[in-house]
């Protein structure tokens, strides 16, 4: 209650430090052990995105939600957080919905996958079948060029 901050009192205290132990619990966790005092906006970039899944965390959720955990990140800070990030589900049991467009990064943790073009679900599957299904590299990397004719490729020929 306020009144037991603003006196002291020793319930108050007690829940202040297992609230601390918590948080320093949480920032080992997440690799920031030791970073506690620094300032958020003062941390590398790669940092911050831990701060804040581990400010997710400490509402031990049972889903969490990445949108694009990735972006912006240099090739090792992907490769760190994407480690992190199989580790809070694997250690903590924590189901993740990941919104991610680094395709290395959503095959190398991913469990299911749900494509969308244009926002229609187009595939649901594990990740070697994503990978071979049709509709999903015709989707991102467009149509082969077998499957072109002269004249969609070209334009009408009757046109010269």
């Amino acid at each position: 209650s306020w009144i037991g901050a603003v006196l002291g009192l020793p319930n108050t205290r007690q829940e202040e430090k297992k609230a601390h132990e918590e948080a320093r619990e949480l920032l080992r966790f997440v690799g920031l052990r030791g970073k506690g005092d620094y300032i958020a906006k003062n941390l590398p970039y790669g940092d911050q995105r831990r701060l804040e899944i581990g400010r997710a965390l400490a509402s031990q959720p049972k889903l969490l939600l990445l949108d694009g955990p990735t972006a912006g990140m240099n090739p090792n800070e992907t490769s760190d957080l994407t480690r992190f990030i199989q580790r809070i589900r694997e250690e903590l049991g924590i189901t993740i919905l990941l919104i991610e467009h680094d395709m290395r990064v959503v095959m190398g943790i991913s469990e299911q996958i749900t494509v969308l073009d244009y926002g229609q679900k187009i595939a649901e599957r594990g990740p070697a079948e994503i990978q071979s299904n049709p509709r999903v590299i015709e989707a991102y990397l467009g149509r082969p060029a077998s499957a072109l004719s002269e004249d969609s490729f070209f334009g009408s020929r009757s046109q010269a």
